[in-house]
């Protein structure tokens, strides 16, 4: 993560202030009401802006990024999940649902999948196509019965119990994916195995790798990033 926080502590840009300034502080105390204010503000814009239709699908000319695409994570060394220390796998869906599942990776493909070629869209300011196959999260809410007044939905990891929370309407954009597979195989860990979360409606750091849990809940509860300083909308 370091040439993250490089790019972040010599971004001068408001708009880097605002998304990504200060990695690891929240800015001066001084500024906290004034940049919590621009921060509502955007999240205002950016929902308004939102459109469940709209769509990231790259353009048939883009070249797919495959191995090119950074790898990010928190941990000191790529999190890798070992069956013999942790046992096997799971995906827990819980929260807010009438049917709270435990789903192994073989349960995730045997579910109905959708395979695109989409924009990832970096804090940085870079942009890459990838191609995406899994579940739309859309779908398991409707597996899991999530209950209206779960408005938001908690995507955890067992990178060091990285997570970030999401409004409800944009991870039901039917581009929002709990995948399992990049470019016609299974994940590698350096792309957040067994699986991860992707959508091209919000920006990198929502995109949750290392996925071991979906919490549908009442209220939004932050993120690793957006808990330092990062815009918690991120869209």
């Amino acid at each position: 993560m370091s040439d993250r926080r490089d790019f972040l502590l010599k971004g001068g840009a408001a708009l880097g202030a605002l998304l990504g300034a200060g990695c690891d502080s929240q800015g001066p105390r001084s500024a906290q009401k004034i940049l919590a204010l621009a921060g509502r503000g955007n999240e205002k814009l950016e929902r308004a802006l939102f459109r469940p239709g709209s769509s990231g699908i790259a353009h048939r000319g883009a070249l797919i990024a495959g191995n090119r695409l950074p790898s990010y994570h928190i941990s000191d060394r790529t999190p890798t999940w070992d069956v013999a220390a942790m046992g096997p796998w799971w995906l827990e869906v819980g929260g807010l649902v009438e049917r709270p599942l435990r789903l192994s990776l073989d349960d995730l493909q045997h579910l109905p999948s959708v395979t695109q070629r989409v924009q990832h869209f970096c804090v940085e300011g870079w942009t890459a196509t990838i191609q995406w196959t899994g579940l739309q999260v859309s779908m398991l809410a409707r597996i899991a019965g999530a209950r209206p007044e779960a408005h938001y939905v908690d995507f955890e990891s067992f990178d060091m119990g990285y997570h970030e929370s999401w409004d409800r309407e944009s991870a039901m954009h039917p581009e929002t994916l709990i995948c399992y597979g990049k470019e016609g195989s299974l994940l590698s860990p350096a792309y957040g195995a067994p699986a991860r979360l992707h959508s091209p409606v919000k920006l990198g750091y929502k995109s949750v790798k290392y996925l071991t849990k979906v919490m549908f809940l009442p209220a939004q509860n932050g993120g690793y990033w957006s808990d330092q300083g990062y815009e918690w909308y991120g869209g």
